[in-house]
């Protein structure tokens, strides 16, 4: 299934064949529909969405919308009370962070890591598992350009239409290069795609070694796999299917940290607060048919692997959920609050 196939959300309005999109459409003056990124004497942010006679408040007063609509970016307006704001559009790294929600979004810092390390090139063919609030869609869109190809896939309906409506509120309508399904990845994947004929693959799911078969089935040999993972106990069963697998090359696993810094005079010195862990990456590459990796040289320590019980592994599946993983549960009353959000956003 395909959500392409439903009415557009609001505030996605459908683009005429060849329209320009991302940056190249956002260029000129602020215009009804645009999100608008607000900035206060005092640093803080807030975003809006421009419509026709409406009002930004706050407890020091207000400005009308009509007062940004038609002005370039960058002006400053001033509210009823003599505040001052200053009006740009919300680069994508702040899109992605003020957006409406269902999912954890995939914060700006690894959507960078993914789209370098994995090699995500102009023209390329990914596929794309766990789409969450559509978050990582956005850079795999930016990186592949509309001579490529991206296509999610999401479980949850729910999550899909939440993307859906993030990504195209962000492109300014349907980008050329993005498709959307909603099914399970082993499923989906040989439904859209040929043996071999994949060029990258992003999982961001809770048990991605269950698709290391098909997805080893997809990618094109020297393809790369990513995948985004939360704990190290699942980063430990990652590696070692992808091992056991014999299709792959040797995987390769980090975490990056990001640590912002106070710039005030001479007090330079980093911020107080930082976000301390996010995810763990991997990454491994699709060897040619029939090749076998060379053999590891490095041996392992005792008690470095479990024993496997005689008769096969255990089937663990009901072991790997949210729950069991630390991962707060979204509530459906709040992904229907921001899917009504969503599909209120005015039309552009």
């Amino acid at each position: 299934m395909t959500l392409d196939e439903t009415p557009t959300a609001a505030g996605a309005a459908a683009e005429p064949a060849g329209a320009p999109t991302g940056a190249a459409q956002r260029r000129g003056l602020l215009r009804v529909g645009d999100r608008v990124q607000l900035t206060d004497p005092r640093g803080r942010l807030h975003t809006i969405t421009l419509a026709e006679g409406e009002s930004f408040h706050t407890h020091r007063g207000f400005f009308r919308h009509d007062d940004l609509i038609g002005a370039p970016e960058g002006t400053v307006v001033r509210n009823s009370g003599g505040t001052e704001f200053l009006a740009l559009r919300p680069l994508l790294a702040d899109y992605v962070l003020s957006m409406p929600r269902g999912a954890a979004v995939v914060y700006p810092k690894d959507a960078g890591q993914i789209v370098a390390m994995a090699d995500i090139y102009p023209g390329a063919r990914v596929i794309e598992a766990g789409v969450g609030s559509g978050a990582l869609t956005m850079s795999l869109l930016r990186a592949v350009g509309d001579g490529g190809s991206v296509h999610s896939i999401e479980r949850r309906e729910d999550f899909a239409a939440i993307a859906k409506g993030n990504v195209e509120g962000f492109f300014g309508g349907k980008h050329p290069a993005w498709e959307l399904s909603v099914g399970d990845l082993a499923d989906v994947l040989p439904t859209v795609a040929e043996p071999g004929s994949v060029d990258r693959v992003v999982l961001d799911m809770l048990a991605p070694w269950e698709n290391v078969d098909p997805v080893a089935q997809a990618l094109a040999p020297g393809g790369v796999l990513i995948c985004y993972v939360a704990t190290t106990t699942q980063l430990s069963r990652l590696a070692e299917d992808v091992r056991a697998d014999g299709r792959y090359t040797e995987p390769q696993a980090w975490e990056s940290m990001v640590r912002g810094w106070h710039l005030e005079g001479l007090a330079v010195r980093p911020q107080h607060r930082m976000i301390g862990h996010t995810g763990f990456l991997l990454t491994t590459r699709r060897l040619a048919d029939g090749v076998d990796a060379p053999l590891r040289r490095r041996r392992p320590a005792k008690g470095a692997y479990p024993v496997v019980p005689e008769g096969g592994p255990v089937d663990d599946a009901e072991l790997w959920t949210s729950e069991a993983l630390g991962e707060r549960e979204v509530s459906d009353k709040k992904i229907r609050k921001v899917r009504r959000d969503i599909e209120a956003r005015p039309e552009l």
